[in-house]
């Protein structure tokens, strides 16, 4: 699948992007193609502000120039920016909570993150449960991460027992990672006003 141009000005691009495709460049030849070297080749003052892990599907968004990108990852550092995710996870899980857990990156492992309750940077997530599928035996779940760490809803959930459906590294894999990033909410770069993304997850 291509990524969909969802909103374009002078300041701002918003993409959805597809699951599988990673939003930067990796380590290596084969992982060049990315979201980020496609915006560019036709937008070259495309800049990066924030990432979606590779099978994570939704609402990324780039700043056009570096001023932008500078307001832009000013607003992401003061959590001024909302970000909404929905996924599918192993298991019933019921209500709605806060994950407060440590985490800290799994050097040995990575690219995977760990909770660790010593030296673990602080992380919340939000959770709730919006739907059981008793015949798959998994949870659709709306979140919300307060902060932002690396994996962090992927490990947060697996913390729980209730790892996110198709996920190689915390759980079991499977056709894809049902993980969408699906509102993006912020203020404009170029003006400040207000303004919000939706992305339905394609799952």
């Amino acid at each position: 699948m291509e990524p969909t141009l969802l909103h374009l000005d002078d300041a701002l691009m918003v993409v959805d992007k597809p699951a599988g495709l990673l939003a930067v460049p990796g380590r290596g030849p084969d992982k060049q193609d990315c979201l980020s070297a496609r915006v560019q080749q036709c937008y070259p003052d495309a800049l990066v502000v924030h990432r979606l892990d590779r099978d994570t599907s939704g609402l990324i968004c780039f700043a056009r120039g570096a001023e932008h990108q500078r307001t832009l990852s000013r607003a992401f550092a003061e959590r001024a920016v909302q970000k909404r995710y929905v996924a599918c996870v192993v298991g019933r899980m019921e209500g709605e909570g806060e994950i407060d857990l440590p985490l800290i990156a799994d050097w040995p492992n990575r690219p995977k993150s760990k909770v660790d309750h010593v030296q673990g940077k602080p992380s919340q997530t939000r959770w709730r449960a919006a739907g059981y599928d008793a015949a798959a035996d998994t949870t659709r779940v709306e979140l919300e991460p307060i902060t932002g760490r690396s994996h962090q809803l992927r490990v947060h959930l697996a913390a729980l027992g209730h790892p996110i459906v198709g996920d190689p590294l915390y759980g079991q894999p499977a056709a894809r990672l049902l993980l969408h990033a699906t509102v993006l909410a912020l203020p404009h770069p170029a003006d400040g006003r207000q303004i919000e993304f939706a992305s339905l997850p394609p799952f």
